[in-house]
């Protein structure tokens, strides 16, 4: 506890990992270039050398997108294809922005980025067109907004009866376009269409419009309601919180500061020795903990600890970190592996009970019964499964269960998951973070839920 004192003393303000989410062409990582200017993160001299490489590939207004998107790929085609990483602060919190990819190839990629992410901004391009192709059935808008639901990126878990019901920030993008613009005044007809268009599709995703949707009109490439408010005479119709006004005030999830220590490891390297990178999600963490990671229960000590790029002697639950140990190898650890306290480690299992909502399942492929195989991907991992066991089907409207050889999409069902390899995971009860995950099959996600049940022996 005195640890936790002295890293409150030195700095009480809490870190929070916002996750930018939406389509291809939203403009998300607009805005998480956009918000680095603003904050003094990218001085405008490399803003303006980022403009003319923009404008020499003929893509002009992509020019704050490049602080987000730092590989060539990345730049020639206009897509996110890693998630993007920066940091940014403001009186009230420190922010990390994941900025995940919107491409529907990359989807995995999107996964591991939101399962790190406490705050969920669902970017929306109200260009004309660009909003409808979003939400089309293939669009990757609404798989997105279901994926950010169930990993939990979260302005506030309510510990419903279903799944982690998350609060989420709608920002409604580029309502400067000429396509939409009138006599360059934001056009509310636009805007009140988009909001009513999504919220009964958000709805259905569990979200109640009343209390977990914010929705705010922004211009990214301007910076327009992002720091500072918009002029009325731009936007005369809207007098709410700005996206920074709105992240400052989200409710955060209260950590335990003497919970056992988690932190799933998304990466490693060799820099002067072993280096794990992950979010602590639990528990605290100080220079020359003894620590073990799992599966492969290899003891290690933490000899170094990075907050971000800053480093540290001790760091506490929903930081991003860089921890360098000793007593393995770069070999011996994998991305999925959890690093974890020795006296109460995290339990390893191949198979767990789980509560699931399904919610399309394949054209040639509608039947989710025993023998159902599918990707899981829960907080870095990612593993085939099986459905070995189908407890019960639940009954959507008064939530009693019902015996049933099958369900279809749409249905909510208890069911047992096996996989080959033992994986380290909690009940959603215990640590929801590691205890939320979705199923994905050739590539869509069909499923997503939380784990209710673990074996007695792990």
């Amino acid at each position: 506890m005195e640890a936790y004192k002295k890293l409150m003393a030195e700095d009480p303000r809490d870190h929070l990992n916002v996750v930018f989410i939406g389509h291809v062409d939203a403009g998300k990582s607009t805005l998480g270039g956009q918000i680095l200017f603003l904050t003094g993160g990218v001085d405008k001299r490399t803003i303006e050398k980022y403009e003319r490489e923009a404008k020499d590939k003929n893509r002009e207004s992509w020019y704050m997108a490049y602080i987000m998107d730092t590989n060539e790929e990345e730049r020639v085609k206009g897509i996110t294809v890693e998630v993007g990483r920066a940091k940014f602060e403001t009186e009230a919190r420190r922010y990390t922005i994941l900025d995940a990819p919107g491409h529907k190839n990359y989807v995995p990629n999107m996964i591991m980025g939101a399962a790190q992410a406490d705050v969920a901004v669902l970017v929306i391009s109200s260009r004309k067109g660009e909003y409808e192709t979003g939400f089309e059935k293939g669009g990757q808008t609404r798989e997105h907004a279901q994926l950010a639901k169930t990993l939990g990126v979260v302005k506030l878990i309510v510990l419903a009866k279903t799944l982690g019901v998350v609060k989420l920030i709608v920002v409604v993008n580029k309502l400067d376009d000429h396509s939409v613009a009138e006599d360059g005044k934001w056009s509310q007809a636009r805007y009140d269409e988009i909001v009513k268009g999504l919220t009964p599709f958000l709805k259905t995703c569990g979200y109640n419009p009343k209390k977990d949707l914010t929705f705010i009109p922004i211009s990214a490439l301007y910076g327009h309601n992002v720091k500072e408010r918009v002029t009325p005479d731009v936007c005369g119709w809207y007098d709410g919180p700005t996206l920074f006004e709105t992240l400052d005030t989200v409710e955060v999830q209260q950590r335990e500061p003497t919970a056992p220590f988690r932190m799933p490891i998304v990466d490693k390297y060799r820099d002067m020795g072993t280096m794990v990178m992950g979010k602590s999600e639990a528990g605290l963490v100080q220079i020359g903990d003894m620590l073990q990671v799992m599966p492969n229960k290899l003891r290690v000590k933490v000899e170094g600890i990075f907050r971000d790029e800053q480093e540290s002697t001790a760091a506490k639950a929903g930081e991003n970190l860089r921890l360098r140990i000793s007593g393995a190898e770069e070999g011996d650890v994998q991305t999925g592996f959890v690093l974890c306290s020795i006296s109460n480690p995290v339990p390893m299992v191949s198979t767990f009970e789980c509560q699931l909502v399904i919610l399309e399942l394949l054209e040639h492929n509608p039947i989710f019964t025993v023998g159902y195989r599918s990707v899981l991907h829960i907080h870095t991992i990612v593993e085939e499964c099986e459905v070995t066991k189908l407890v019960h089907a639940v009954d959507m409207k008064t939530k009693e269960p019902k015996k049933v050889k099958y369900v279809k999409s749409g249905a909510m069902c208890v069911c047992r998951i096996t996989m080959e390899k033992p994986v380290c995971i909690e009940t959603f009860a215990d640590l929801p973070a590691m205890g939320r995950f979705t199923l994905r099959d050739e590539g869509r996600t069909i499923a997503i839920g939380k784990v209710t049940k673990l074996p007695k022996i792990h």
